[in-house]
């Protein structure tokens, strides 16, 4: 997926940039679901900020302060702009709050004689004053009283008019550095900073607790129905860049709200199917999943089965192999709309099940983390592998919690599918991914024989391969799928 980086851009990429872990290079072969994204801290932005509105200003002949005023009241839309400019300067200026005459540029300066302050109204001559370029002039400590309340108490930044009443010209960036105190000055540049990330559409904050780093991504609104825009941060954070939830591949920005609405809405049959507990089906035992592995042993009967579908699980390993399908056959004899409505019912709790399923069981995975560390320290005690060498573990835990996430989602795209020939290839794909994690998370899940250690990491080594092989192969299946517009949906977006 190609999408063209801007002209712009080329003045703040770095040396530093090219390394990030968010700059694809030629040396990597993109995948079909893979976009180009850069991260970006708080001097890139200052500095891209700085670089179009100098921009703006030659092409105009207008000073840099006056362009970011109006590049701010147009939310930083250059080519909105510069039409609207050439249009109408006139009218663009004063609804943007901008005079341009420099022999009144705001400077401070002694009051000159009679002049009395509107807003303390001490008329000390040589009182130190300032005022715009509109002329209405007020004394300097309550200019600068003013513009710190509005940058501490109100976070204003974008657009702070005169004092004046009824006057909308705007106090320029140079102008706020005259008066504020430093502190003041930086968290004003730090919100100009914030609103120029969310008037930028290629931007988008970081969602972790904490991160200040922005992501860039030149994928457009319009393409969010044949891309998933997914992004990391150099937190490690991954992300959706186009609507800002977790990563979500391979379902779509618009299907992943519906899906996400209707579970909210469908709250109580959510409460239903997310309970802890199931009875075995051969003795009704009650039992409690702990593990993110699938496959159940009750410990009273020793019958073994699926938690997902209930089946048998000695078929969870062969050709019969069907737990990720939906049987439609039923819908055959949903004659009353009581019955069609049944039907539906059960054929969202057939995805919801398997999607709420995954999500824990990504959860469980997650603290297997915990258990993996000991098992690591384990290794190295009763083999000669080093610390290093014992890392495949790990390595198997984190693609085994990513591998549970993408088919977490598979689910909610499924979910919206009409039933097609590109419809039964995707379950062919999520069935041999969901087998493939189901195996190395029970892989995983067994306790360590010291005498099988180089057995057990190469065992672990091809099966987190395979896994990965496995995810890569549905990934870019569904991308080549959505940008051929392959997949039809029962729904209209």
């Amino acid at each position: 997926m190609d999408f063209g980086v801007d002209d712009d851009d080329e003045v703040y990429t770095s040396e530093a940039d090219e390394a990030d872990v968010g700059t694809f290079t030629a040396e990597k072969t993109r995948s079909d679901y893979e976009v180009d994204f850069r991260v970006l801290d708080a001097h890139d932005i200052r500095t891209m900020q700085h670089d179009r509105a100098r921009q703006v200003a030659d092409i105009l002949g207008i000073s840099t302060e006056h362009s970011a005023i109006l590049l701010r009241y147009f939310k930083w839309n250059k080519e909105e702009l510069i039409e609207r400019y050439m249009d109408g300067p006139e009218t663009v200026l004063q609804k943007a709050g901008v005079i341009t005459d420099d022999s009144t540029a705001p400077r401070v300066m002694p009051a000159p004689a009679g002049f009395c302050c509107d807003i303390c109204c001490d008329d000390e001559p040589g009182l130190e004053s300032l005022a715009l370029r509109c002329a209405h002039r007020f004394c300097r400590s309550c200019y600068e009283d003013y513009l710190r309340k509005k940058v501490v108490n109100d976070g204003e930044s974008r657009r702070i008019q005169c004092p004046a009443t009824h006057c909308s010209v705007i106090v320029d960036e140079r102008t706020v550095e005259r008066l504020v105190p430093a502190a003041v000055y930086t968290r004003y540049q730090m919100l100009l900073t914030r609103t120029f990330v969310d008037d930028s559409p290629q931007l988008r904050w970081c969602p972790a607790p904490s991160c200040e780093y922005v992501v860039k991504c030149d994928v457009p609104q319009a393409a969010l129905r044949t891309v998933v825009p997914t992004v990391q941060c150099r937190c490690g954070t991954t992300f959706c860049h186009g609507c800002g939830l977790e990563d979500h591949l391979p379902c779509i920005c618009e299907l992943v709200k519906l899906w996400l609405r209707k579970c909210a809405d469908d709250s109580e049959t959510s409460n239903w199917i997310q309970a802890n507990t199931k009875e075995c089906i051969k003795c009704h035992s009650t039992i409690e999943k702990n593990g993110g592995c699938n496959h159940m042993t009750c410990r009273k009967c020793h019958h073994e089965f699926c938690w997902v579908c209930l089946g048998p699980w000695s078929e969870h390993g062969t050709n019969w192999y069907n737990c990720n399908r939906f049987d439609e056959s039923s819908s055959k004899d949903a004659r009353d709309s009581q019955a069609r409505s049944r039907q539906q019912l059960e054929r969202y709790l057939h995805y919801y099940n398997r999607y709420a399923n995954h999500d824990q069981s990504a959860r469980l995975d997650k603290e297997l983390h915990t258990r993996t560390e000991k098992k690591m320290e384990e290794m190295q005690r009763t083999s000669s592998l080093s610390w290093i060498e014992v890392q495949f573990l790990r390595v198997a835990v984190d693609k085994l919690y990513e591998c549970r996430m993408t088919l977490k989602w598979t689910y909610a795209f499924a979910y919206y599918l009409t039933r097609d020939n590109q419809t039964a290839l995707f379950e062919d794909n999520q069935r041999d991914l969901e087998m493939a994690v189901e195996a190395l998370s029970e892989l995983l899940e067994k306790p360590i024989d010291p005498t099988h250690i180089k057995e057990l990491k190469q065992d672990v080594l091809n099966k987190t391969s395979y896994v990965a092989k496995r995810r890569e192969t549905l990934l870019e299946d569904t991308a080549r799928g959505l940008m051929e517009e392959r997949w039809k949906y029962q729904v209209t977006l």
